[in-house]
């Protein structure tokens, strides 16, 4: 396994653990946006290293490393980690500005910066599959990051957990656009999965936009 991908996710199983063990850190570091707009900004970096339970930060690890190898095979472990942070980044700040008069809304998690390395993965490998242990058939990657996404969109309108499903869309747009960037070719080569994996992050701003979120 690639040095940069086994230790991003040791940094996050690592700071996940002690927000599990000690509550104190796990205020001190989670997405909050009272404390962020009294000047803490650098929780909008060390909440994506934090995980609700074990559980979630399996399936943000597990989608990581599956996904991940893809990025670095095509664009090297420099774009890889630009990308994963790039889209962390964007995920806190997409959180930021739709939550931005929510003084009390808290959220934690990679969802961010793996959702970037997700989108980023199917658009330079859109042909590829995964296979899952409960589904005997292969899934296309694309219906499974379309299906995160979605997914996403019922977790913002539910509300009910403390995981920041609003920064899957900000990752999804950091990894979409700095993957077009880094292979513009792919507008021409690739235009229908281009165009496919932009419909979930079009319909969260229509059903923003009329206030369904």
């Amino acid at each position: 396994m690639n040095t940069f991908l086994i230790l991003i996710i040791a940094l996050n199983v690592i700071f996940s653990y002690k927000g599990f063990t000690d509550i104190a850190f796990f205020r001190k570091n989670e997405f909050h946006i009272g404390s962020i707009r009294a000047g803490e900004q650098s929780r909008m970096f060390s909440s994506a290293f934090l995980h609700a339970d074990w559980g979630h930060l399996f399936f943000n690890m597990f989608t990581l490393f599956m996904f991940a190898p893809v990025v670095i095979e095509n664009l090297g472990n420099t774009s890889f980690l630009l990308i994963y942070l790039g889209s962390l980044l964007a995920g806190s700040l997409l959180t930021l500005y739709f939550h931005k008069d929510d003084y009390g809304y808290r959220a934690i998690g990679a969802s961010g910066a793996v959702t970037g390395i997700l989108y980023s993965a199917i658009l330079l490998n859109p042909d590829m599959s995964l296979y899952m242990y409960f589904i005997p058939i292969p899934i296309p990657a694309y219906i499974f990051g379309i299906g995160y996404l979605l997914y996403s969109i019922y977790g913002m309108k539910a509300k009910n957990d403390n995981i920041g499903h609003t920064a899957h869309f900000g990752g999804a747009i950091g990894g979409y656009l700095i993957t077009i960037c880094k292979e513009p070719e792919m507008l021409t080569q690739n235009t229908n999965m281009v165009i496919l994996l932009a419909v979930p992050i079009v319909l969260l701003f229509v059903l923003a936009k009329i206030g369904k979120l």
